[in-house]
């Protein structure tokens, strides 16, 4: 089973390893939906997440890389 966006830690994860030289704190939420829809194991809807999912995928993904 892949990832839904409610995985907001496991998906972090992903895009810190995928990702290693970016800052999450200055991601645009545009760049932030493709970058996890583009997760090869990411498999929910494009179209189900929020400002307030993408926000905890940032808020993780910040923590994570610190």
């Amino acid at each position: 089973m892949g990832l839904r966006w409610t995985d907001t830690l496991d998906i972090a994860l992903d895009l810190l390893e995928a990702h290693p030289d970016v800052d999450p704190q200055w991601i645009r939420f545009t760049d932030l939906h493709a970058w996890v829809c583009a997760l090869p194991n990411f498999s929910d809807d494009p179209n189900k997440s929020t400002e307030g999912l993408l926000e905890g995928i940032q808020m993780a993904w910040i923590d994570e890389a610190k």
